[in-house]
């Protein structure tokens, strides 16, 4: 696949969700000083089925060698290539209490690629404060550090907020937006919106959980014991 295909190939959602933890499998078997990986290493690596996973390949022109299997600095190049990571992004994030202060200082976004260049709250107690090496600035002060088209957003604000805060983002030139919020965001077309919703992530696992022990009586869930805290009357 010729470098100027890139972002032109009609991939799945499913398979999208899938890429970076292709991604992360492939830097630990690099790292190892693995030069080759067959299907059936990588998806055990990742989680998935074989077959899934050579389907998923598939859609970026990727097929291995029969007998060899897939190049690991190639496919890493490759699927890096999709996820943008040969570009660095510049990320702002906007609301800067527990979660917001927990995510400025996440060192996962530089080594993939994601540069945090602005930190964005209106709270008066907030403004000013130096997090993760970045000074807090006020909302009214996005479009000085935003780049139309090449700035993502991060909301970590309260569902009340949440809307207006993004309305401010997209009329900065913000495209892309990761919501911690819980609402749903209405956004123009041609504006990306990715929810991250811990509380229902739980419930989903609760779910499961529940359905296993429907078939396995033993695993019903006790509730653990109130524990006293101090100053506390129990």
């Amino acid at each position: 696949m010729d470098e100027d295909d890139v972002g032109t190939v009609d991939v799945p959602e499913a398979t999208v969700a899938r890429l970076p933890q292709y991604l992360r499998a492939l830097s630990v078997l690099a790292e190892a000083g693995l030069r080759t990986v067959s299907s059936e290493a990588l998806a055990e690596a990742v989680g998935v089925g074989s077959a899934k996973l050579r389907k998923d390949l598939s859609h970026l022109g990727s097929y291995g060698t029969r007998g060899v299997g897939y190049d690991v600095t190639e496919l890493h190049r490759q699927i890096a290539d999709h996820l943008g990571q040969t570009t660095p992004w510049n990320v702002v994030i906007v609301g800067i209490g527990n979660l917001g202060h927990a995510l400025a200082g996440y060192g996962g976004f530089a080594s993939r690629g994601f540069r945090v260049v602005g930190l964005f709250d209106d709270g008066a107690h907030v403004v000013g404060e130096v997090v993760g090496g970045i000074r807090v600035r006020p909302l009214a002060q996005l479009p000085e550090v935003v780049r139309p088209g090449g700035t993502m957003g991060v909301l970590a604000v309260p569902g009340e907020h949440a809307q207006a805060v993004c309305d401010r983002l997209v009329a900065a030139g913000v495209r892309s937006v990761l919501n911690f919020a819980p609402t749903v965001l209405r956004v123009p077309a041609g504006v990306d919106v990715r929810k991250v919703d811990l509380a229902s992530e739980l419930q989903i696992l609760a779910f499961h959980a529940q359905r296993r022990a429907a078939r396995v009586p033993s695993l019903v869930p006790v509730a653990a014991p109130v524990t006293e805290r101090v100053g506390e009357v129990v």
